[in-house]
């Protein structure tokens, strides 16, 4: 699998996240429609089949990004050579 783009994962799941909460508060056509985009852009992007699964994908490929980044320099060198 390709993994995203950290900015754009965030984007996506920032977007699905507001557009469950638009739709939740006032459920219309133009919010179902909403969601149902940004789920499906979260579920390509994450190779997932459910929105829940898409979530925890995402989240789980930010924790990824975050521990990246916490590594050292030469601790980065190590793992782009394996």
């Amino acid at each position: 699998m390709l993994l995203p783009a950290e900015k754009d994962l965030r984007a996506v799941l920032a977007r699905f996240e507001e557009a469950r909460i638009a739709h939740d508060v006032h459920p219309s056509g133009r919010t179902s429609r909403a969601l149902e985009d940004a789920t499906y852009t979260l579920c390509v992007m994450t190779a997932s089949r459910t929105a829940e699964q898409a979530v925890s994908a995402a989240r789980a490929l930010l924790d990824r990004f975050a521990a990246a980044d916490r590594q050292t320099p030469d601790q980065q060198d190590k793992t782009l050579a394996a």
